[in-house]
């Protein structure tokens, strides 16, 4: 008979708190994060809260943020995309062709192709086998190259008198842009916590052999998560084709770690199985807003940061959060 100490139930007790603050933590840390950011934005800057610098942040964050959520669902099931770059970049191309016949078919071409795409990486990788990984790379060369080819190496100018880049402005005061990705979010947080489509691609992410045995559909839900993501990696163009009124064969170029970066600080493990819609968007939020008061610096004169900087501060910033997750992990455990 084994007798229970009050030091050991001390132990047990201290355990399960920290258990429960990494758990927290590994939820709320981003918003948390978030909330101090701006609260220090908004003491320090002039003009931090104005309408200018505001829309336009988010504004620009739609294109990421879209792609953020694609790769929320990718990686839910334990996979990763490398190809919505590239995709992104066909996708502004294709816009920029079919923008002379019109608003629509210069929007739907592109995200069919996006979804096409995907379609084709989630059957290389559910029925040949092939590892997320390799099989995205390979596409990420693919579509870029194709992207070259059909703009002949050089960017294509948008027909301005098509409407098609009034997808960029405003509507009732606010970018539609915006409005796109804030009506992306709603589904996606609708599909992945009430339907029965978003608990399967959790366990399928959990232990994919468990949800064979159950009697998932494996394979459809990895065909699902892939198209979802290149579609919207082809919306994500056409909004940047409208924004800049061109399309860019050689854009995109490091979106795919910027959405990694976004999903994985929003707490979505890289492992699968776990996740939120939600707190992907406050990664998405939270990264730009770094960059945002970095630029804010810059205009101080306190620093003097280039462009490329983004990319170091990106690289760093993701291998910092990857190291607290498994820690957080590891004390949930």
């Amino acid at each position: 008979m084994t007798t229970t100490t009050p030091t050991d139930l001390r132990g047990k007790t201290q355990s399960a708190r920290w258990a429960r603050l990494a758990s927290a933590a590994q939820r709320q840390g981003a918003l948390i994060a978030l909330a101090l950011l701006v609260l220090f934005g908004a003491l320090r800057y002039d003009g931090f809260f104005g309408s200018y610098n505001i829309f336009e942040m988010l504004r620009n964050d739609s294109m990421i943020g879209l792609i953020a959520l694609g790769m929320t669902f990718v990686i839910m099931t334990g996979g990763i995309d490398l190809s919505v770059g590239s995709v992104a970049a066909l996708a502004s191309v294709l816009a920029a062709r079919m923008s002379p016949y019109g608003p629509l078919p210069a929007i739907a071409l592109p995200v069919l192709v996006g979804a096409l795409v995907g379609l084709l990486n989630g059957w290389v990788i559910a029925r040949l086998n092939i590892l997320p990984f390799i099989a995205t790379l390979a596409m990420l060369l693919a579509a870029r190259g194709l992207a070259l080819i059909l703009a002949n190496n050089a960017s294509i100018g948008v027909d301005a008198g098509s409407g098609f880049i009034e997808l960029g402005r405003d509507l009732f005061g606010l970018p539609i842009p915006l409005l796109l990705l804030l009506a992306a979010y709603a589904v996606g947080v609708g599909v992945l916590g009430y339907t029965r489509f978003g608990r399967h691609v959790l366990s399928v992410g959990g232990n994919e052999e468990a949800a064979r045995l159950m009697g998932l559909p494996v394979d459809r839900i990895k065909l699902a998560v892939y198209a979802l993501s290149g579609a919207l990696a082809g919306l994500a163009g056409v909004i940047l084709a409208a924004l800049t009124f061109t399309g860019l064969p050689t854009a995109g170029s490091g979106w795919e770690l910027s959405a990694i970066a976004a999903v994985v600080v929003g707490g979505t493990l890289l492992t699968g199985g776990m996740g939120s819609v939600a707190t992907t968007l406050v990664g998405v939020l939270l990264l730009e807003l770094i960059f945002n008061i970095l630029n804010f610096e810059n205009g101080r004169g306190l620093i003097s940061l280039s462009a490329y900087w983004q990319s170091v501060i990106r690289g760093v910033f993701l291998l910092v959060v990857v190291v607290l997750q498994n820690r957080l992990a590891r004390r949930r455990e």
